[in-house]
């Protein structure tokens, strides 16, 4: 997953500046929906974009509504800054027909600092924050200036020289919301309405997360069951005779033909550009017979070439590209790399092999701090830290504590299940979560628990049906909310992808879960319930791959991991780039999901130069994170580093400031 999971921490709502809230929050309402929905959790996200601490001025008139799709890239101005599009695709490319459902993809383009005419335009970086489900059009949103950061020239684009010119690359920055994820339709829900989903999220989260209890197994297995079942069935039956179930064309394999399919329209989209200034050109200096800036916009029909920075869940959909269309790769980047094998199929060892080792990370790094900067400190070094943590849990897991309510909450109960996602935040997004961990863990520890019940509380959402869904009755598409149903999403296209989680019983259940307990005391029970998320679920998908997830492509793919992290390990990436010919594996030494984690201006600055110029960093390169968790960053690591390197450095920590979790969505 990503560097907080899209798809893990709760129902987020987007401080805006807006006169009209509720466009913004059709896009990013719920972009992290309540990780305590078992039943309901994506498995690899590594970036989430949590509206607390996000703050945009959006059009506030903009609705997705006011475009209408079509089968070439109409961009549109949207919200500040931004254009989007609404693509159609088709459900079933195999089709031969032509007919049958369609698909309105939603995109959203950040455009590239010059123009596409310009002969310094490098193309369109498509990305994806992980999931599966995690939305692409918030991603760009939130962090697409921050992404342009990286991959475009450091120069600036209004100085031009004949160097520059031949030299320079600037990029737009595109998300998109795949198959079934929240602004794109059709869309779907597992519940009525609104109303439903919010209380069934609240008993889940009532009753606590696997592990919680003795008879807690039975419960998360039951509600996998209720939920998954219906919900299955439901997108397996086609709307009519002969269309297509929404359900058996929602896994990563169409989703990278959707891929390949904005590349070609938005070369489409370039060649139509650089006619209209052609023409302009053409009319104000006399005619050029070469027709130059045709000829560099041309579209290559066939033969367009992807450009891609993927994380987490996104390396499964990147390396899937990879394998479908080996020679459509123009530069792809993989950011914490799961393992295809263990994604699709269930075979090799369990992601959560390193997740204890960053828990040591921390304890580590409180017993060097000291009590003066980590509230959790204990003497005895480490070993006592980690003694005392473990205890916590104990006395947690036998007896909750209650908390009485204050000025601006109800009273509330913090319980074993409540710390542990306080854990699981540390794991991912170690340099603000240890310090939160550290918090809260003290807090706790003293018998007060009121930081953790405001996080809870924040965390929660107002879910009565709008009147449009009263009007239209349960069930209705007026009751579908967009942006609520990631997690849902994340299972439709999970247990598509892995099919081999839908055929698991009780007893191979527990033997999963055992080996994963023994793999981590720290997250084991939560990946556990990962793979309980598939239970009861009946579709399949009509277009899949058997593997190898392997090829040789049209230029070498650069993926990068860090060097401890709690659900892709570096064996991963090590194992993926083995797959792929020429590729290299670039390191962070950081404990923590994806390079997100912690900044590195080192990472970014050869992931740059991939972009600009193509060319990989040699093997075996390890660049070091330039913070670190409660030790912040030293003096010496910014000391060496120029005006240009300061302004990258600056923009990589804006980016893990958005994936602080101010509150816990429990």
């Amino acid at each position: 997953m990503d560097p907080l999971k899209a798809s893990e921490y709760g129902s987020f709502q987007a401080h805006v500046h807006t006169a009209k809230y509720g466009a913004w929050r059709k896009v990013f309402h719920g972009i992290g929906i309540a990780v305590v929905t078992l039943a309901t959790l994506a498995w690899w996200t590594s970036c989430l974009y949590p509206g607390a601490h996000t703050e945009i001025n959006v059009h506030s008139e903009f609705s997705w509504e006011q475009i209408t799709p079509s089968q070439s890239l109409v961009y549109h101005d949207c919200f500040d800054g931004f254009q989007c599009a609404r693509l159609e695709v088709p459900m079933d490319y195999h089709r031969s027909d032509g007919q049958g459902r369609r698909f309105a993809i939603a995109i959203t383009r950040l455009p590239a600092k010059v123009p596409v005419t310009d002969a310094r335009y490098g193309g369109a970086v498509l990305t994806n924050p992980g999931g599966p489900g995690g939305s692409g059009v918030a991603q760009v949103l939130v962090s697409g200036k921050s992404l342009q950061k990286t991959v475009d020239s450091e120069n600036d684009p209004s100085i031009v020289d004949s160097e520059s010119a031949s030299r320079d690359k600037y990029f737009d920055i595109i998300g998109f919301d795949p198959r079934g994820v929240n602004n794109t339709t059709p869309g779907f829900s597992c519940f009525p309405h609104l109303f439903a989903q919010r209380n069934w999220e609240l008993q889940v989260a009532a009753e606590g997360t696997l592990g919680s209890a003795q008879d807690a197994f039975w419960h998360s297995w039951a509600r996998a069951s209720a939920l998954n079942t219906g919900c299955s069935a439901n997108l397996s039956t086609p709307p009519q005779d002969g269309e297509e179930a929404l359900g058996e064309h929602l896994n990563t394999p169409p989703v990278a033909r959707d891929m390949l399919e904005i590349v070609e329209r938005h070369g489409e989209w370039r060649a139509e550009q650089g006619l209209l200034e052609q023409r302009q050109q053409d009319q104000i200096h006399g005619y050029d017979p070469g027709q130059s800036i045709v000829a560099r916009t041309r579209w290559q029909r066939g033969q367009e070439k992807l450009l891609y920075w993927g994380r987490s869940y996104g390396t499964i959909l990147g390396s899937t590209f990879a394998t479908m269309f080996p020679d459509r790769i123009h530069r792809v980047v993989l950011d914490a790399v799961v393992d295809a094998d263990k994604y699709y199929f269930g075979e090799g060892p369990n992601a959560v092999e390193d997740a204890d080792a960053i828990f040591d990370q921390f304890t580590r790094y409180c017993n060097e701090a000291g009590a003066d900067v980590c509230p959790f400190y204990a003497q005895g070094g480490p070993a006592a830290i980690k003694e005392t943590y473990l205890a916590l849990e104990d006395a947690l897991y036998n007896r909750s504590l209650p908390v009485p309510a204050s000025a601006t909450r109800g009273p509330e109960v913090v319980t074993w299940s409540d710390l542990k996602v306080v854990l699981r935040i540390a794991l991912y997004q170690p340099l603000y979560g240890f310090p939160q961990l550290a918090e809260i863990a003290t807090e706790i520890s003293q018998q007060s628990g009121a930081t953790l019940a405001d996080y809870k509380v924040k965390g929660r959402s107002p879910s009565c049906p709008s009147d449009q869904c009263l009007q239209a009755g349960p069930w209705s598409a007026e009751c579908q909310v967009s942006g609520h149903n990631e997690a849902y999403s994340s299972t439709a296209i999970l247990c598509a992808d892995a099919e081999y989680l839908q055929d698991a019983d009780e007893d191979e259940f527990r033997r999963s879960w055992a080996s994963l307990q023994e793999d981590s005391a720290m997250l084991g029970d939560y990946w556990a319930s990962l793979l309980m998320s598939c239970v009861g679920w009946k579709v399949k998908p009509k277009w899949k791959l058997t593997g190898p997830f392997a090829a040789n492509t049209s230029h070498p793919l650069l993926f990068v991991s860090n060097t401890l992290d709690p659900v892709t390990p570096l064996r991963s990436a090590r194992k993926m780039s083995e797959n792929f010919p020429g590729s290299v594996l670039l390191q962070q030494d950081s404990e923590g999901h994806s390079t997100l984690a912690a900044p590195s201006v080192c990472i970014h600055k050869k992931i740059r130069q991939y972009f600009q110029t193509g060319e990989l960093p040699p093997p075996g390169v390890v660049c070091k994170a330039d913070v670190k968790p409660i030790l912040k960053a030293s003096p010496s690591a910014q000391k060496g580093m120029n005006a240009e390197d300061r302004q990258l450095y600056e923009a990589l920590m804006e980016e893990t400031r958005r994936m602080a979790i101010p509150r816990l969505p429990l």
